[in-house]
Protein backbone atom coordinates (compact mmCIF):
# COMPACT_ATOMS: atom_id res chain seq x y z
CA UNK A 1 0.00 0.00 0.00
CA UNK A 2 1.48 3.55 -0.35
CA UNK A 3 2.15 6.02 1.55
CA UNK A 4 -1.16 7.90 0.61
CA UNK A 5 -2.99 5.15 0.65
CA UNK A 6 -2.35 5.33 4.40
CA UNK A 7 -3.22 8.48 5.01
CA UNK A 8 -6.96 10.35 5.68
CA UNK A 9 -5.92 12.67 3.14
CA UNK A 10 -8.12 11.28 -0.13
CA UNK A 11 -10.69 9.99 2.48
CA UNK A 12 -12.61 13.56 3.07
CA UNK A 13 -16.38 12.30 2.25
CA UNK A 14 -18.61 14.56 0.94
CA UNK A 15 -22.75 14.32 1.15
CA UNK A 16 -24.85 14.43 -1.50
CA UNK A 17 -25.93 16.94 -0.09
CA UNK A 18 -23.21 19.23 1.01
CA UNK A 19 -23.57 19.70 4.67
CA UNK A 20 -25.04 17.80 7.20
CA UNK A 21 -29.07 17.22 6.50
CA UNK A 22 -29.29 16.84 10.45
CA UNK A 23 -27.93 17.80 13.63
CA UNK A 24 -27.00 14.31 15.81
CA UNK A 25 -28.56 14.34 18.87
CA UNK A 26 -27.13 14.80 21.92
CA UNK A 27 -29.30 12.75 25.07
CA UNK A 28 -32.56 11.26 23.85
CA UNK A 29 -33.53 10.37 20.43
CA UNK A 30 -34.28 13.01 17.84
CA UNK A 31 -37.40 12.85 15.40
CA UNK A 32 -37.92 13.97 12.01
CA UNK A 33 -40.30 13.00 9.57
CA UNK A 34 -38.20 11.77 6.33
CA UNK A 35 -34.66 11.88 4.98
CA UNK A 36 -34.78 10.11 1.88
CA UNK A 37 -34.92 12.63 -1.09
CA UNK A 38 -36.82 10.10 -3.20
CA UNK A 39 -40.38 11.07 -3.86
CA UNK A 40 -42.36 9.21 -0.65
CA UNK A 41 -44.53 7.35 -3.25
CA UNK A 42 -41.73 5.62 -4.22
CA UNK A 43 -41.25 4.19 -0.87
CA UNK A 44 -43.61 0.91 0.12
CA UNK A 45 -45.65 1.18 2.86
CA UNK A 46 -44.22 -1.44 5.82
CA UNK A 47 -45.23 -4.67 5.97
CA UNK A 48 -45.86 -4.97 2.17
CA UNK A 49 -42.58 -6.90 0.93
CA UNK A 50 -41.59 -10.09 1.24
CA UNK A 51 -38.91 -11.64 3.73
CA UNK A 52 -36.38 -13.04 1.94
CA UNK A 53 -33.64 -14.67 3.55
CA UNK A 54 -29.69 -14.90 2.03
CA UNK A 55 -28.77 -17.62 0.18
CA UNK A 56 -26.30 -20.53 1.70
CA UNK A 57 -22.84 -20.63 -0.31
CA UNK A 58 -22.19 -23.41 -1.87
CA UNK A 59 -17.69 -24.20 -1.80
CA UNK A 60 -16.38 -24.24 -4.86
CA UNK A 61 -14.81 -27.49 -3.84
CA UNK A 62 -13.93 -29.32 -0.79
CA UNK A 63 -11.04 -32.03 0.58
CA UNK A 64 -10.63 -33.71 3.84
CA UNK A 65 -10.15 -30.98 5.90
CA UNK A 66 -11.15 -27.58 3.96
CA UNK A 67 -13.79 -25.77 2.29
CA UNK A 68 -13.10 -23.51 -0.44
CA UNK A 69 -15.07 -20.58 -1.67
CA UNK A 70 -14.44 -17.51 -4.07
CA UNK A 71 -16.22 -14.04 -3.35
CA UNK A 72 -16.36 -11.23 -6.10
CA UNK A 73 -17.04 -8.03 -4.47
CA UNK A 74 -18.80 -6.17 -7.20
CA UNK A 75 -21.87 -3.59 -8.52
CA UNK A 76 -24.65 -4.53 -9.55
CA UNK A 77 -28.25 -2.91 -9.48
CA UNK A 78 -31.25 -4.32 -7.63
CA UNK A 79 -34.78 -2.80 -6.71
CA UNK A 80 -34.52 -2.15 -3.22
CA UNK A 81 -38.10 -0.14 -3.27
CA UNK A 82 -40.16 -2.10 -5.68
CA UNK A 83 -39.37 -0.77 -9.45
CA UNK A 84 -36.93 1.54 -8.29
CA UNK A 85 -33.42 0.39 -9.09
CA UNK A 86 -30.27 1.17 -7.29
CA UNK A 87 -26.90 0.82 -7.62
CA UNK A 88 -25.19 -1.56 -5.15
CA UNK A 89 -21.96 -3.23 -4.22
CA UNK A 90 -22.23 -6.94 -3.08
CA UNK A 91 -20.33 -10.20 -2.03
CA UNK A 92 -21.12 -12.28 -5.66
CA UNK A 93 -24.15 -9.22 -6.40
CA UNK A 94 -26.33 -9.70 -3.49
CA UNK A 95 -27.17 -7.49 -0.33
CA UNK A 96 -26.45 -8.60 2.16
CA UNK A 97 -24.09 -11.22 0.96
CA UNK A 98 -24.25 -15.07 0.64
CA UNK A 99 -24.30 -16.68 3.95
CA UNK A 100 -21.63 -19.26 5.12
CA UNK A 101 -22.36 -22.72 7.22
CA UNK A 102 -19.39 -24.19 8.47
CA UNK A 103 -19.17 -27.31 10.80
CA UNK A 104 -16.38 -26.27 14.13
CA UNK A 105 -12.68 -27.42 13.27
CA UNK A 106 -13.45 -27.72 9.59
CA UNK A 107 -10.71 -25.37 7.77
CA UNK A 108 -12.44 -22.24 4.88
CA UNK A 109 -10.20 -20.34 2.49
CA UNK A 110 -12.20 -17.89 1.59
CA UNK A 111 -10.57 -15.85 -1.59
CA UNK A 112 -12.18 -12.61 -1.74
CA UNK A 113 -11.79 -10.33 -5.02
CA UNK A 114 -12.21 -6.67 -5.72
CA UNK A 115 -13.64 -5.65 -8.77
CA UNK A 116 -15.56 -2.74 -7.53
CA UNK A 117 -15.27 0.28 -10.16
CA UNK A 118 -12.27 2.23 -9.27
CA UNK A 119 -14.00 5.07 -7.68
CA UNK A 120 -16.96 5.29 -6.13
CA UNK A 121 -19.44 6.74 -7.98
CA UNK A 122 -20.84 10.13 -5.79
CA UNK A 123 -18.32 10.10 -3.20
CA UNK A 124 -15.26 9.32 -5.23
CA UNK A 125 -13.22 7.78 -3.38
CA UNK A 126 -10.82 4.79 -4.01
CA UNK A 127 -12.68 1.78 -2.96
CA UNK A 128 -9.87 -0.40 -1.59
CA UNK A 129 -11.35 -3.57 0.79
CA UNK A 130 -10.28 -5.31 3.63
CA UNK A 131 -12.28 -8.49 4.00
CA UNK A 132 -13.40 -9.30 8.13
CA UNK A 133 -14.67 -12.38 9.59
CA UNK A 134 -16.19 -10.91 13.15
CA UNK A 135 -15.94 -12.95 15.86
CA UNK A 136 -13.44 -15.11 14.74
CA UNK A 137 -9.70 -15.34 16.05
CA UNK A 138 -7.67 -15.08 12.88
CA UNK A 139 -4.51 -15.02 12.30
CA UNK A 140 -3.83 -11.20 11.87
CA UNK A 141 -2.76 -11.36 8.41
CA UNK A 142 -6.09 -12.93 7.87
CA UNK A 143 -8.16 -10.67 10.07
CA UNK A 144 -9.01 -8.07 7.45
CA UNK A 145 -6.78 -5.75 9.42
CA UNK A 146 -7.72 -2.11 8.21
CA UNK A 147 -4.50 -0.87 6.72
CA UNK A 148 -4.43 -4.80 4.39
CA UNK A 149 -6.13 -3.59 1.82
CA UNK A 150 -7.32 -5.11 -1.56
CA UNK A 151 -7.27 -2.15 -4.83
CA UNK A 152 -9.96 -2.18 -7.10
CA UNK A 153 -9.94 -2.53 -11.06
CA UNK A 154 -7.39 -0.20 -11.95
CA UNK A 155 -10.17 -0.22 -15.66
CA UNK A 156 -13.01 -2.10 -16.59
CA UNK A 157 -10.57 -4.26 -18.47
CA UNK A 158 -8.65 -5.24 -15.78
CA UNK A 159 -9.01 -7.80 -12.38
CA UNK A 160 -8.85 -6.13 -9.60
CA UNK A 161 -6.55 -7.58 -6.61
CA UNK A 162 -7.63 -10.73 -4.94
CA UNK A 163 -6.84 -12.57 -1.58
CA UNK A 164 -7.30 -15.94 0.13
CA UNK A 165 -8.43 -15.50 3.63
CA UNK A 166 -7.83 -19.13 6.06
CA UNK A 167 -10.09 -19.65 8.58
CA UNK A 168 -9.63 -22.33 11.29
CA UNK A 169 -13.22 -22.17 12.56
CA UNK A 170 -11.99 -23.91 16.19
CA UNK A 171 -13.78 -21.60 18.32
CA UNK A 172 -17.11 -22.02 19.71
CA UNK A 173 -20.25 -22.17 17.53
CA UNK A 174 -21.60 -18.78 17.13
CA UNK A 175 -23.38 -16.49 14.48
CA UNK A 176 -19.97 -14.80 12.75
CA UNK A 177 -20.24 -11.57 9.96
CA UNK A 178 -18.17 -10.98 6.98
CA UNK A 179 -17.90 -7.33 6.31
CA UNK A 180 -15.56 -5.26 4.67
CA UNK A 181 -12.88 -3.47 6.90
CA UNK A 182 -10.95 -0.95 4.02
CA UNK A 183 -9.10 1.74 6.19
CA UNK A 184 -10.85 5.03 5.84
CA UNK A 185 -13.89 3.86 4.04
CA UNK A 186 -15.86 1.04 6.15
CA UNK A 187 -18.40 2.72 6.38
CA UNK A 188 -20.14 3.57 2.79
CA UNK A 189 -18.19 0.16 1.81
CA UNK A 190 -20.57 -1.50 4.36
CA UNK A 191 -23.58 0.24 3.68
CA UNK A 192 -23.12 -0.12 -0.24
CA UNK A 193 -23.60 -3.55 0.90
CA UNK A 194 -20.36 -5.63 1.58
CA UNK A 195 -22.28 -7.40 4.54
CA UNK A 196 -23.16 -11.32 5.11
CA UNK A 197 -23.72 -13.80 7.83
CA UNK A 198 -21.32 -16.69 8.84
CA UNK A 199 -22.51 -19.10 10.93
CA UNK A 200 -20.26 -22.02 12.71
CA UNK A 201 -22.01 -24.86 13.76
CA UNK A 202 -21.13 -27.57 16.33
CA UNK A 203 -22.66 -31.02 15.66
CA UNK A 204 -22.12 -32.07 19.34
CA UNK A 205 -23.76 -29.39 20.57
CA UNK A 206 -26.80 -29.22 18.39
CA UNK A 207 -27.05 -32.61 19.35
CA UNK A 208 -27.04 -31.50 23.33
CA UNK A 209 -29.30 -28.15 23.01
CA UNK A 210 -32.51 -28.81 20.21
CA UNK A 211 -33.01 -25.24 19.55
CA UNK A 212 -34.91 -24.63 15.89
CA UNK A 213 -32.84 -25.48 13.06
CA UNK A 214 -33.06 -25.63 9.38
CA UNK A 215 -35.29 -23.25 7.66
CA UNK A 216 -37.02 -22.65 11.56
CA UNK A 217 -33.07 -20.73 12.04
CA UNK A 218 -33.67 -17.48 10.21
CA UNK A 219 -30.62 -15.10 9.81
CA UNK A 220 -31.92 -11.17 10.19
CA UNK A 221 -29.68 -8.39 9.19
CA UNK A 222 -30.74 -4.89 9.96
CA UNK A 223 -29.82 -1.97 7.92
CA UNK A 224 -30.95 1.63 7.36
CA UNK A 225 -30.49 3.17 4.11
CA UNK A 226 -31.93 7.05 2.79
CA UNK A 227 -32.29 7.31 -1.15
CA UNK A 228 -31.23 10.32 -3.46
CA UNK A 229 -34.04 11.18 -5.89
CA UNK A 230 -32.66 9.05 -8.63
CA UNK A 231 -33.15 6.13 -6.38
CA UNK A 232 -29.28 5.71 -5.02
CA UNK A 233 -28.14 5.42 -1.43
CA UNK A 234 -27.98 8.89 -0.40
CA UNK A 235 -24.77 9.31 2.12
CA UNK A 236 -24.47 11.79 4.67
CA UNK A 237 -22.48 11.02 7.75
CA UNK A 238 -22.81 14.78 9.73
CA UNK A 239 -19.46 15.75 9.48
CA UNK A 240 -18.18 12.23 10.31
CA UNK A 241 -20.33 12.28 13.31
CA UNK A 242 -23.33 9.64 12.27
CA UNK A 243 -25.60 7.91 9.22
CA UNK A 244 -28.64 7.48 9.80
CA UNK A 245 -31.54 6.26 7.61
CA UNK A 246 -35.38 6.78 7.28
CA UNK A 247 -36.09 3.21 5.38
CA UNK A 248 -35.21 -0.25 7.82
CA UNK A 249 -34.36 -3.17 5.79
CA UNK A 250 -34.15 -6.50 6.66
CA UNK A 251 -32.34 -8.95 4.79
CA UNK A 252 -32.15 -5.72 2.35
CA UNK A 253 -35.54 -5.87 2.15
CA UNK A 254 -37.93 -3.02 3.63
CA UNK A 255 -39.81 -3.78 6.63
CA UNK A 256 -40.59 -7.26 5.27
CA UNK A 257 -43.84 -9.60 6.06
CA UNK A 258 -42.23 -13.44 6.87
CA UNK A 259 -44.86 -16.16 6.97
CA UNK A 260 -44.61 -18.05 10.04
CA UNK A 261 -45.49 -21.32 11.71
CA UNK A 262 -47.40 -22.55 14.72
CA UNK A 263 -44.39 -22.92 16.43
CA UNK A 264 -40.62 -22.18 17.48
CA UNK A 265 -38.03 -20.22 15.57
CA UNK A 266 -34.64 -18.95 15.80
CA UNK A 267 -33.56 -15.84 14.81
CA UNK A 268 -29.54 -14.79 14.47
CA UNK A 269 -29.81 -11.13 14.50
CA UNK A 270 -27.04 -8.98 13.51
CA UNK A 271 -27.81 -5.46 13.75
CA UNK A 272 -25.75 -4.37 10.67
CA UNK A 273 -26.49 -0.21 10.57
CA UNK A 274 -23.86 2.47 10.37
CA UNK A 275 -24.76 4.38 13.69
CA UNK A 276 -28.44 2.89 14.37
CA UNK A 277 -28.86 1.30 17.45
CA UNK A 278 -32.14 -0.59 18.26
CA UNK A 279 -34.11 -1.48 21.19
CA UNK A 280 -35.83 -4.60 19.59
CA UNK A 281 -39.78 -5.56 21.20
CA UNK A 282 -42.72 -7.57 20.10
CA UNK A 283 -46.07 -5.83 19.47
CA UNK A 284 -47.76 -7.43 21.21
CA UNK A 285 -46.06 -7.89 24.43
CA UNK A 286 -44.68 -11.47 24.39
CA UNK A 287 -41.10 -12.20 25.42
CA UNK A 288 -38.06 -13.00 23.11
CA UNK A 289 -36.22 -15.84 24.31
CA UNK A 290 -31.97 -14.85 24.23
CA UNK A 291 -30.36 -18.23 23.93
CA UNK A 292 -26.78 -16.82 22.52
CA UNK A 293 -24.52 -13.62 21.98
CA UNK A 294 -21.49 -12.77 20.02
CA UNK A 295 -19.85 -15.82 21.29
CA UNK A 296 -22.03 -18.21 21.21
CA UNK A 297 -24.69 -19.88 23.70
CA UNK A 298 -25.14 -18.44 27.16
CA UNK A 299 -25.05 -20.74 29.76
CA UNK A 300 -29.22 -20.24 30.64
CA UNK A 301 -31.43 -18.64 28.04
CA UNK A 302 -33.11 -15.57 28.84
CA UNK A 303 -36.67 -14.72 28.48
CA UNK A 304 -36.84 -10.49 27.38
CA UNK A 305 -39.81 -8.42 26.69
CA UNK A 306 -37.36 -5.98 24.70
CA UNK A 307 -33.34 -6.45 23.43
CA UNK A 308 -31.07 -3.64 22.91
CA UNK A 309 -28.41 -3.86 20.09
CA UNK A 310 -25.81 -1.71 19.03
CA UNK A 311 -23.96 -1.72 15.67
CA UNK A 312 -22.19 -5.52 14.84
CA UNK A 313 -23.75 -7.02 17.94
CA UNK A 314 -25.36 -10.61 17.66
CA UNK A 315 -28.26 -12.20 19.98
CA UNK A 316 -30.00 -15.39 18.76
CA UNK A 317 -32.94 -15.24 20.32
CA UNK A 318 -36.03 -18.09 19.85
CA UNK A 319 -39.84 -16.85 19.02
CA UNK A 320 -42.49 -18.67 19.80
CA UNK A 321 -45.50 -18.61 17.50
CA UNK A 322 -47.16 -21.73 18.59
CA UNK A 323 -50.08 -20.56 20.71
CA UNK A 324 -50.77 -17.87 17.97
CA UNK A 325 -54.07 -18.13 15.76
CA UNK A 326 -53.73 -18.85 12.22
CA UNK A 327 -53.73 -14.96 10.28
CA UNK A 328 -52.45 -13.45 13.76
CA UNK A 329 -50.16 -10.56 12.84
CA UNK A 330 -47.80 -9.37 15.22
CA UNK A 331 -44.58 -6.92 14.92
CA UNK A 332 -41.26 -6.43 15.78
CA UNK A 333 -40.57 -2.87 16.62
CA UNK A 334 -37.95 -0.61 17.63
CA UNK A 335 -38.37 1.54 20.46
CA UNK A 336 -35.31 3.57 19.70
CA UNK A 337 -32.15 3.95 21.80
CA UNK A 338 -30.30 7.31 23.10
CA UNK A 339 -27.93 9.12 20.55
CA UNK A 340 -30.17 8.14 17.48
CA UNK A 341 -32.38 10.31 14.62
CA UNK A 342 -35.61 8.87 14.25
CA UNK A 343 -37.86 8.99 11.43
CA UNK A 344 -41.63 8.35 10.70
CA UNK A 345 -41.07 4.78 9.76
CA UNK A 346 -37.85 3.65 11.91
CA UNK A 347 -39.57 2.44 14.95
CA UNK A 348 -40.88 -0.57 12.69
CA UNK A 349 -38.74 -3.56 11.86
CA UNK A 350 -40.50 -6.21 10.01
CA UNK A 351 -43.89 -8.56 11.01
CA UNK A 352 -44.85 -12.05 11.45
CA UNK A 353 -47.80 -13.49 9.77
CA UNK A 354 -48.85 -16.82 11.32
CA UNK A 355 -50.15 -19.59 8.21
CA UNK A 356 -50.52 -22.71 9.97
CA UNK A 357 -49.99 -25.81 12.13
CA UNK A 358 -46.04 -26.80 12.34
CA UNK A 359 -45.22 -28.90 9.06
CA UNK A 360 -41.96 -30.06 11.28
CA UNK A 361 -42.35 -30.86 15.01
CA UNK A 362 -38.83 -31.58 15.94
CA UNK A 363 -36.02 -29.09 17.32
CA UNK A 364 -38.79 -27.11 18.92
CA UNK A 365 -37.88 -26.51 22.47
CA UNK A 366 -35.68 -24.03 24.58
CA UNK A 367 -34.47 -25.27 27.57
CA UNK A 368 -33.38 -23.14 30.43
CA UNK A 369 -30.29 -24.71 30.84
CA UNK A 370 -28.18 -24.53 27.28
CA UNK A 371 -24.68 -25.77 28.44
CA UNK A 372 -23.71 -27.42 31.68
CA UNK A 373 -20.19 -26.43 31.09
CA UNK A 374 -19.92 -22.27 30.74
CA UNK A 375 -18.43 -20.81 27.80
CA UNK A 376 -14.34 -20.00 28.73
CA UNK A 377 -14.93 -16.26 28.55
CA UNK A 378 -17.62 -16.98 31.20
CA UNK A 379 -16.04 -18.97 33.69
CA UNK A 380 -12.96 -16.27 33.58
CA UNK A 381 -12.80 -14.70 37.72
CA UNK A 382 -11.48 -11.15 38.03
CA UNK A 383 -9.36 -12.57 40.50
CA UNK A 384 -7.50 -14.12 37.82
CA UNK A 385 -6.46 -10.61 35.92
CA UNK A 386 -2.50 -10.18 35.47
CA UNK A 387 -3.76 -6.35 34.76
CA UNK A 388 -6.24 -3.86 34.24
CA UNK A 389 -5.93 -1.31 31.57
CA UNK A 390 -8.17 1.93 31.03
CA UNK A 391 -9.55 2.74 27.87
CA UNK A 392 -11.38 6.50 27.18
CA UNK A 393 -13.46 7.01 24.41
CA UNK A 394 -13.72 10.47 23.49
CA UNK A 395 -14.50 12.98 20.53
CA UNK A 396 -11.66 15.53 20.07
CA UNK A 397 -13.67 18.72 19.90
CA UNK A 398 -10.50 20.79 18.17
CA UNK A 399 -9.61 17.63 15.79
CA UNK A 400 -12.72 16.70 15.02
CA UNK A 401 -11.59 13.22 15.51
CA UNK A 402 -12.95 10.16 17.05
CA UNK A 403 -10.18 8.74 19.86
CA UNK A 404 -9.01 6.37 22.00
CA UNK A 405 -7.19 7.14 24.75
CA UNK A 406 -6.68 10.61 23.02
CA UNK A 407 -4.96 8.54 19.86
CA UNK A 408 -6.27 7.89 16.41
CA UNK A 409 -5.53 4.73 14.28
CA UNK A 410 -3.07 7.64 12.18
CA UNK A 411 -1.32 7.65 15.10
CA UNK A 412 -0.58 3.97 14.38
CA UNK A 413 0.04 4.72 11.24
CA UNK A 414 2.64 7.47 12.23
CA UNK A 415 4.45 4.37 14.27
CA UNK A 416 4.89 2.36 11.20
CA UNK A 417 2.23 0.11 12.80
CA UNK A 418 4.14 -0.57 16.04
CA UNK A 419 1.91 1.87 18.52
CA UNK A 420 -0.29 -0.38 21.33
CA UNK A 421 -2.54 0.14 23.20
CA UNK A 422 -2.03 -3.32 25.27
CA UNK A 423 0.69 -5.82 24.63
CA UNK A 424 -0.43 -9.13 26.64
CA UNK A 425 1.22 -12.52 26.33
CA UNK A 426 -0.81 -15.81 25.45
CA UNK A 427 -2.44 -16.91 28.41
CA UNK A 428 -3.16 -13.52 30.09
CA UNK A 429 -6.26 -12.74 31.89
CA UNK A 430 -6.97 -8.90 31.41
CA UNK A 431 -9.78 -6.63 33.24
CA UNK A 432 -9.96 -3.43 31.04
CA UNK A 433 -12.13 -0.64 32.51
CA UNK A 434 -14.12 1.31 29.15
CA UNK A 435 -14.92 4.92 29.98
CA UNK A 436 -17.13 7.35 28.48
CA UNK A 437 -17.88 10.66 29.11
CA UNK A 438 -20.83 13.20 27.84
CA UNK A 439 -21.05 14.27 24.24
CA UNK A 440 -24.16 12.70 23.24
CA UNK A 441 -22.71 9.51 21.91
CA UNK A 442 -22.57 6.03 22.74
CA UNK A 443 -19.83 3.32 21.21
CA UNK A 444 -20.09 -0.07 20.33
CA UNK A 445 -16.62 -1.11 21.16
CA UNK A 446 -15.09 -4.11 18.92
CA UNK A 447 -12.36 -6.27 20.46
CA UNK A 448 -10.76 -8.14 18.17
CA UNK A 449 -9.47 -11.78 18.13
CA UNK A 450 -10.88 -12.29 22.32
CA UNK A 451 -14.56 -13.18 23.48
CA UNK A 452 -14.82 -10.94 26.96
CA UNK A 453 -17.10 -11.53 29.60
CA UNK A 454 -19.02 -7.88 30.31
CA UNK A 455 -18.00 -8.15 34.24
CA UNK A 456 -20.08 -4.57 34.91
CA UNK A 457 -21.82 -1.79 34.12
CA UNK A 458 -21.57 1.37 35.99
CA UNK A 459 -20.79 -0.73 39.14
CA UNK A 460 -23.61 -2.94 39.09
CA UNK A 461 -24.67 -5.83 36.92
CA UNK A 462 -24.72 -6.23 33.17
CA UNK A 463 -28.05 -6.47 31.11
CA UNK A 464 -29.45 -9.42 31.23
CA UNK A 465 -29.11 -10.00 27.43
CA UNK A 466 -25.16 -9.03 27.75
CA UNK A 467 -24.54 -12.27 30.41
CA UNK A 468 -23.38 -14.59 27.22
CA UNK A 469 -19.23 -14.18 25.66
CA UNK A 470 -19.33 -10.90 24.05
CA UNK A 471 -17.03 -9.64 21.57
CA UNK A 472 -18.74 -5.85 20.99
CA UNK A 473 -20.18 -4.35 24.02
CA UNK A 474 -22.56 -1.37 23.98
CA UNK A 475 -20.39 1.78 25.80
CA UNK A 476 -23.52 4.61 26.99
CA UNK A 477 -22.61 7.99 27.06
CA UNK A 478 -21.23 8.85 30.59
CA UNK A 479 -20.48 5.19 31.51
CA UNK A 480 -17.97 2.50 32.85
CA UNK A 481 -17.61 -1.13 32.09
CA UNK A 482 -15.53 -3.43 32.95
CA UNK A 483 -14.25 -6.59 31.05
CA UNK A 484 -12.64 -9.80 31.60
CA UNK A 485 -10.66 -11.02 28.60
CA UNK A 486 -8.22 -13.98 28.21
CA UNK A 487 -5.74 -14.02 25.12
CA UNK A 488 -5.89 -17.74 24.94
CA UNK A 489 -8.25 -18.56 22.99
CA UNK A 490 -6.60 -19.99 19.98
CA UNK A 491 -3.24 -22.24 20.85
CA UNK A 492 -0.95 -19.70 21.89
CA UNK A 493 -2.25 -17.18 18.72
CA UNK A 494 0.47 -14.02 18.81
CA UNK A 495 0.65 -11.19 16.77
CA UNK A 496 -1.48 -7.18 16.52
CA UNK A 497 -5.17 -7.24 16.56
CA UNK A 498 -7.58 -3.77 16.17
CA UNK A 499 -9.79 -2.36 18.94
CA UNK A 500 -12.33 0.35 17.74
CA UNK A 501 -15.89 1.79 17.53
CA UNK A 502 -18.34 -0.05 15.85
CA UNK A 503 -19.84 3.01 14.29
CA UNK A 504 -18.51 2.74 10.98
CA UNK A 505 -18.08 6.95 10.50
CA UNK A 506 -16.32 6.90 14.26
CA UNK A 507 -14.10 3.61 13.29
CA UNK A 508 -13.13 5.67 9.93
CA UNK A 509 -12.30 8.96 11.82
CA UNK A 510 -10.71 7.86 13.36
CA UNK A 511 -11.61 5.69 16.69
CA UNK A 512 -9.22 3.11 16.12
CA UNK A 513 -5.82 1.17 17.82
CA UNK A 514 -4.30 -1.86 18.41
CA UNK A 515 -2.81 -4.90 21.06
CA UNK A 516 -0.05 -7.47 20.28
CA UNK A 517 -0.35 -10.79 21.92
CA UNK A 518 2.81 -11.98 22.94
CA UNK A 519 5.52 -11.21 20.14
CA UNK A 520 5.84 -9.84 16.73
CA UNK A 521 7.09 -11.75 13.64
CA UNK A 522 7.11 -11.41 10.05
CA UNK A 523 4.86 -14.74 9.39
CA UNK A 524 2.22 -13.46 11.30
CA UNK A 525 2.25 -9.37 10.28
CA UNK A 526 -1.20 -7.82 9.34
CA UNK A 527 -0.24 -6.42 6.07
CA UNK A 528 3.23 -8.14 4.86
CA UNK A 529 2.37 -11.55 5.36
CA UNK A 530 -0.27 -12.69 3.08
CA UNK A 531 -0.32 -9.38 0.68
CA UNK A 532 -3.19 -9.53 -2.11
CA UNK A 533 -2.59 -9.27 -5.68
CA UNK A 534 -3.17 -8.68 -8.93
CA UNK A 535 -1.59 -11.11 -10.54
CA UNK A 536 -3.63 -13.68 -12.31
CA UNK A 537 -5.87 -16.16 -10.26
CA UNK A 538 -4.56 -19.30 -9.72
CA UNK A 539 -7.30 -22.22 -8.99
CA UNK A 540 -8.62 -22.53 -5.71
Amino acid sequence: MSESALTRRDALKVSLLGAAALAVPWQAALSAKTASLINRDRIPRPYTVEFARPPVLVPTRTDATTDYYRIVQKPFVAEILPRVPTTLWGYNGMVPGPTIKVRRGRRVVMRQVNMLPSRHPTLGYTPWTSTHLHGHPSLPQYDGYASDISLPRPDTSSPGQWKDYVYENEEEARTLWYHDHGVHHTAENVYMGLAAQYHLIDPREEAAVPLPRGNYDVPLILSDVKFAQDGSLLWDDDAHNSHFGDVILVNGKPWPSMRVEQRKYRFRILNGCISRGFTLALSNGQPMTVVATDGGLMTTSRPLTSLRIGMAERYEVVIDFAALPVGTKIRLINRSTANSVDYDDTGKVMQFEVIGPATDPRFNSVPTTLLQTPHPAMALKASQAKRTRRMRLKHDDVTNEWTIDGKTWQHVVDSGFTMLFANPQPGDVELWEIETSGGGWFHPLHIHFVDFQVLTRNGGPPRPEERGPKDVVYVDEDSRLRLLMQFSQVGGRHGRYMIHCHNLTHEDHDMMTQFQIGGHAADVDPIEAARPTFDLETPL
